[in-house]
């Protein structure tokens, strides 16, 4: 997937999110232990770890859904604990579950969480179709959302987050389990959520140009953490590595090789086997193969001629940029 988020300048831009020492357990599991994040306006950060790695509980309590055992959570200033509803109405929140009321038509459940948050009338039906304009479900106002695709209830949820005009959204592995197509319209909404917020006549107050949108958010694809301006990599509740996906990837130069032939598993085992192969992963009908700081020459050479003196096929060997996932399974492998 191609990225075209452009980069981010995080100079003299104010903190939206900011997160201190968070820490919270379950009896003796530390699902978060001691992470701090401070998200600006403008930037969208992708939160990623293996299942259980910790990301929907720091979520959760930086939403105020859980609360923390040690730390603190501001929202664009607000004490999360101390100013509960100050914090949240600066934010949006999408779960990982669908939370909508599936009896109820698109419309109605947006006008629920509007009239929730006290939206009057002549100020949440306006921004309503804006929002639906704006993820294309302004022809489904009456469909009941239990009828609505997986794709379609994702795009729902956002509209019902973004109704009351938060300047920050969190979301939590908000496109998971649907199709591939889906899942690139639905980061298309966020780019250009950040990249030209919403306009609306309808609620005054907002500054010119329309608020900056910060986006958090947490998902399991390498594809769409390098679409945001900084990943943050959690294991067992630590956040372990923090940059650009640029600068991550960075952290492997010259020590990632793609290897093409056949047969795979022969290939696969004889790469294991040289003392200098940190690790050996599968990418479609090639492997990349993680080697040691300095070692890549070394193993190449070595590669080669150890496969074909085992009857095996080299079509192509050679040092490729690595990828996120080169980093994700670096770091998870991590101590």
């Amino acid at each position: 997937m191609k990225s075209n988020v452009l980069t981010f300048e995080h100079s003299n831009v104010p903190t939206l999110v900011e997160a201190a020492n968070l820490k919270k357990s379950f009896g003796d599991v530390h699902a978060v232990d001691g992470v701090s994040l401070q998200i600006k306006s403008g930037e969208i950060y992708g939160l990623v770890g293996a299942d259980g790695a910790g990301k929907t509980t720091t979520i959760r309590l930086l939403v105020g859904a859980l609360k923390a055992d040690a730390g603190e959570v501001n929202i664009c200033g607000y004490n999360i604990n101390k100013q509960t509803e100050q914090a949240r109405s600066q934010f949006g929140y999408l779960s990982q579950r669908f939370s909508m009321y599936e009896d109820l038509t698109v419309l109605e459940n947006i006008r629920f969480f509007a009239e929730v948050r006290g939206l009057k009338p002549n100020e949440w039906l306006p921004r309503s179709m804006e929002i639906l304009e704006f993820v294309g479900l302004e022809k489904f106002t009456e469909r009941k959302a239990g009828q609505l695709s997986g794709g379609m209830k994702q795009k729902l949820g956002l509209a019902s987050a973004l109704v009351t005009r938060p300047k920050v959204l969190l979301l939590d592995e908000p496109t998971t389990g649907v199709d591939p197509v889906t899942r690139q319209d639905f980061w298309q909404l966020i780019i250009k959520l950040v990249s030209a917020p919403l306009h609306s006549e309808h609620l005054k107050g907002e500054k010119e140009g329309g608020v900056e949108v910060s986006v958090l958010i947490s998902t399991p694809y390498m594809d769409e953490a390098s679409r945001c301006h900084r990943v943050g990599f959690m294991k067992t509740g630590k956040l372990i590595a923090e940059d650009t996906p640029s600068n991550l990837r960075a952290r492997l130069n010259g020590r990632v090789l793609e290897l093409r032939g056949s047969p795979l598993n022969l290939l696969r085992r004889i790469a294991h086997q040289d003392d200098d192969v940190e690790d050996v992963q599968a990418f479609g009908d090639r492997l990349h193969i993680r080697v040691g700081e300095g070692k890549a020459q070394d193993v190449l050479r070595r590669l080669t001629s150890k496969i074909r003196s085992e009857g095996g096929r080299v079509d192509e060997l050679r040092a490729v940029p690595p990828v996120l996932e080169d980093v994700f399974i670096a770091l998870s492998e991590s101590k």
